[in-house]
C-alpha cells in the first residue's frame, strides 16, 4: 500500500462546495494563500495598478522584521522566502508572513505597523539554511462563533512542527495537538536540520496537509518523504503517504515545493522530488515510482488517484520544483480540468488534473545510457510535443561565450573535455555537462496563469554546469554543500562509491559559458502549445567585480517567482540586481522597476485595502547568492 490509515482517528469533513465557496469569498479580498488561489495560479483580478499607471507606482510603507538586529550571526545562513498572505475581514484583515526563523508576523495592511507576531523558538540544529516560503488560513468550522482559534494560521517549521494560531492575536490554539503543535515525522531519527520545513501546508475540507525537505546529498539513505495529513481542529493524524514506500535503501521524494488542492474534487496535488541519493542510483533500481512525480491524492483518505512520473530514476537531481497549478483547460468549446506542472529540466506538463493524462500527445525521448559501474540508467524519458522546451539544453565547443576571445576559448576548451550526449546525460567519473543544472530551468518560483487566455508566465535560469564522480577513498572525506554563486562543492554521498563535484561552467573571468541571457521570462501559450515572447530576466551591472553604473541586460540566476494582473502587468524580483520589476505581460516590456536594499528571492504578492491597491515583496537575499542579507517587507501603491 502507497498510503495507509490511521484507523483510530476520526475526521469531520467540510463539504468541498461550502468550502469553496469560502474561499471565492476570501479570494475577492486579494491574496488569501500562498499562491494566490489554492490552484497556485499566482493571479490577481486587481486592476487599479495597471500598464497606464505602473511608472507612478512608489513606496507605501516598508516593515522590518528585526531579524537582522536579534539574530546576526545567523542571517548569512538564511533564504528571506516568504509571500504573505491577506486575511479576510472576519479574521482580522491583517497581513501575514513569516520569516526565516518561522517567526509569524501580522502587519495592518494599510500601514505596516505590526499587530501582533508568534515565535515558535525552532530548534537551530543542523546546517541547513533557515527559510519559510509562506503560512496558511483557515477558518475552523468545528469552533464556535467568536471563539479563540476560530480563524487560524497554521505554519510548518524548521525543526519540523505543525503549529495553529489564532488569527486575531497570534496565539497558539490549545485543543490543536500538544498546546497548539504537533511534531512531525522524522523529527527523532535524524539530527535537527536533516529533515525540515520550507513551505506553508495546505488546508482544505477540514484536512491540514504538510510535506518536508530534506538534506539528500550527503548519503544514499536520507529520511524518507512522507506527507502526512491531520484534522486540522485536533491536530490528530488522517493519513500518511510515502513517495518511496517498498524502496528499501532509499528515502526523499520528498514534497518541498508548494502542495495545491482541488477541494471540490477532494484531491491534494504533490509535486514530490528525487530518491536519494541524487547524483548514483546503482542502489536503487528501478523507476522509484511516485518519485520525481506529480501525484494526485484524495484530499480525505490519502488514496492514490493518479500519478504522473516525468522523470525516471533520476540522477541529476531534477526535482519536481514548483507548485502544480489548476485551472480549467479551454480548447475547441470543451473545458477540461486541468493542471500545469513545470520541471526543472525546462518542460511544460499539462494534464487532466482528474485523470492524469496528458493534454498534448506525449512522446518517449530515448536518452544516453549510463557509464558508472552497476548502474542502469532509464532508456527514454518522457517529453510533451508542445509547449516546446523553455531551455534548449544543446550546447556544444562552438557556441561557447565570452567577452574576449581569451576567456571564449578557455569556455570552448572546457566544454570539449566534458561528456555531452544532449539532456539527461548522466553523471560520471568523466566530467559531465548538466545543462540544465539541479538550479534549473524553473524552480520554486513556478509560473502565473492568465487562465481566460491560457497564457503562462515562467521566470528559468539558463547556467549550464559540470559535473563528476569521484570515487571515494578508503577513508572517506567531507564536502561542502549545498552550492553558493559561481562556486564549485562536494559532497559525500556517504553509503555509495563515489563524492559528487558539481558546479557552474564559467571561464577564468568568472562568467558562464553558455550564450547569455542568463535567467529568462518567458510567456507559454498552453493552448496553442507555442512560446510567445522571451525577455532576459535581471540585469549583471552589480555581480562583477567593480559595479557599473548602468544595466546590462543579460539576466541573472533567479531564485523566487512572479505574479501577473488583470490590469496587464507581470510583478516580479528573485534576480541577483536588487530589482523589483513590472513586465507587460503581452510584449514582455518592462515598464516599472524599483531597486531594493538587498535581493528579493520570494514571489510579490497584491491585494487591495481601503481603495488602495498595494504590491507587497519580502526583500533579504539569499545564502547561496551570497550578496548580503536583510529583513524588509516593501509595499508599493499608486500616489493616494
Amino acid at each position: 500500500m502507497s498510503s495507509r490509515f490511521i484507523h483510530s482517528v476520526s475526521c469531520n469533513l467540510l463539504p468541498g462546495l461550502v468550502l469553496s465557496l469560502v474561499a471565492s469569498a476570501v479570494h475577492a479580498a486579494g491574496w488569501p494563500v500562498y499562491g494566490g488561489d489554492p490552484g497556485g495560479r499566482h493571479y490577481s483580478t486587481l486592476a487599479d495598478i495597471n500598464r497606464n499607471n505602473v511608472d507612478d507606482l512608489q513606496v507605501a510603507w516598508v516593515f522590518r522584521s528585526g531579524d537582522s538586529a536579534r539574530d546576526a550571526a545567523a542571517m548569512d545562513n538564511t533564504s528571506t522566502q516568504s509571500t504573505p498572505i491577506l486575511l479576510p475581514e472576519a479574521a482580522g484583515s491583517s497581513l501575514v508572513y513569516c520569516t526565516p526563523f518561522n517567526r509569524v508576523i501580522a502587519l495592518d495592511p494599510g500601514s505596516g505597523e505590526q499587530r501582533w507576531d508568534f515565535d515558535p523558538q525552532i530548534n537551530r540544529g543542523g546546517d541547513r539554511p533557515f527559510r519559510c516560503r509562506g503560512v496558511a488560513y483557515a477558518q475552523d468550522a468545528q469552533s464556535a462563533a467568536a471563539e479563540h482559534c476560530q480563524h487560524r494560521i497554521y505554519l510548518s517549521t524548521h525543526d519540523r512542527h505543525l503549529w495553529a494560531l489564532d488569527a486575531l492575536d497570534g496565539r497558539p490554539c490549545a485543543g490543536f495537538g500538544n498546546s497548539g503543535s504537533v511534531a512531525l515525522y522524522g523529527a527523532a531519527e535524524f539530527a535537527p536540520g536533516d529533515v525540515s520545513n520550507s513551505s506553508p501546508p495546505v488546508i482544505a475540507n477540514g484536512v491540514v496537509i504538510s510535506g518536508s525537505t530534506v538534506i539528500d546529498f550527503t548519503r544514499a539513505q536520507t529520511p524518507r518523504g512522507t506527507v502526512q495529513a491531520f484534522n486540522a481542529h485536533s491536530g490528530k493524524p488522517i493519513w500518511e503517504f510515502d513517495p518511496l514506500a517498498g524502496h528499501a535503501g532509499s528515502g526523499s521524494a520528498n514534497v518541498w515545493a508548494p502542495l495545491s488542492v482541488d477541494a471540490e474534487q477532494g484531491l491534494v496535488f504533490l509535486p514530490t522530488s528525487a530518491p536519494s541519493p541524487d547524483y548514483y542510483g546503482a542502489g536503487r533500481v528501478g523507476d522509484s515510482r511516485y518519485a520525481n512525480s506529480v501525484v494526485a491524492l484524495e484530499l480525505a483518505t490519502g488514496k492514490l488517484r493518479w500519478h504522473f512520473q516525468h522523470v525516471r530514476h533520476d540522477l541529476w537531481d531534477y526535482d519536481t520544483p514548483a507548485q502544480p497549478i489548476l485551472f480549467d483547460w479551454q480548447r475547441d468549446g470543451v473545458s477540461v480540468p486541468a493542471l500545469v506542472q513545470l520541471t526543472k529540466q525546462g518542460l511544460v506538463f499539462a494534464l487532466n488534473r482528474l485523470t492524469g493524462e496528458s493534454l498534448w500527445e506525449m512522446t518517449e525521448q530515448p536518452v544516453p545510457p549510463s557509464q558508472v559501474p552497476g548502474e542502469t540508467a532509464a532508456l527514454s524519458q518522457p517529453k510533451p510535443i508542445a509547449p516546446p522546451p523553455l531551455l534548449d539544453s544543446f550546447l556544444m565547443p562552438h557556441d561557447a561565450w565570452g567577452l574576449t576571445p581569451v576567456d571564449r576559448a578557455d569556455c570552448r576548451k572546457q566544454l570539449e573535455s566534458l561528456h555531452n550526449l544532449g539532456l539527461f546525460t548522466p553523471i560520471s567519473e568523466a566530467p559531465t555537462l548538466m545543462y540544465p543544472g539541479s538550479l534549473g530551468g524553473p524552480n520554486w518560483g513556478g509560473g502565473a496563469l492568465l487562465a481566460e487566455r491560457g497564457t503562462l508566465l515562467i521566470n528559468v535560469n539558463n547556467i549550464a554546469f559540470s559535473g563528476r564522480l569521484v570515487p571515494l577513498a578508503a577513508e572517506a572525506f567531507s564536502g561542502n554543500g549545498p552550492p553558493t554563486a559561481g562556486k564549485r562543492f562536494r559532497v559525500v554521498m556517504q553509503g555509495t562509491p563515489y563524492a559528487a563535484e558539481i558546479g557552474s561552467l564559467q571561464s577564468f573571468l568568472g562568467l558562464p559559458c553558455n550564450p547569455p541571457p542568463w535567467g529568462k521570462l518567458i510567456a507559454v501559450d498552453l493552448y496553442g502549445g507555442r512560446i510567445i515572447w522571451e525577455t532576459a530576466l535581471g540585469s549583471v551591472h552589480e555581480m562583477g567585480p567593480v559595479p557599473v553604473p548602468f544595466h546590462i541586460e543579460w539576466g541573472t540566476p533567479n531564485l523566487g517567482g512572479g505574479i501577473a494582473t488583470a490590469g496587464g502587468l507581470f510583478f516580479i524580483a528573485a534576480t541577483m540586481d536588487r530589482q523589483l520589476r513590472a513586465f507587460d505581460v503581452d510584449s514582455g516590456a518592462t515598464l516599472w522597476r524599483y531597486t531594493l536594499p538587498v535581493d528579493a528571492t520570494a514571489t510579490p504578492m497584491t491585494y487591495r485595502y481601503q481603495g488602495r491597491q498595494y504590491v507587497v515583496v519580502n526583500a533579504g537575499g539569499h545564502h547561496m547568492f551570497g550578496r548580503g542579507s536583510g529583513d524588509y517587507l516593501y509595499a508599493f501603491g499608486l500616489p493616494p
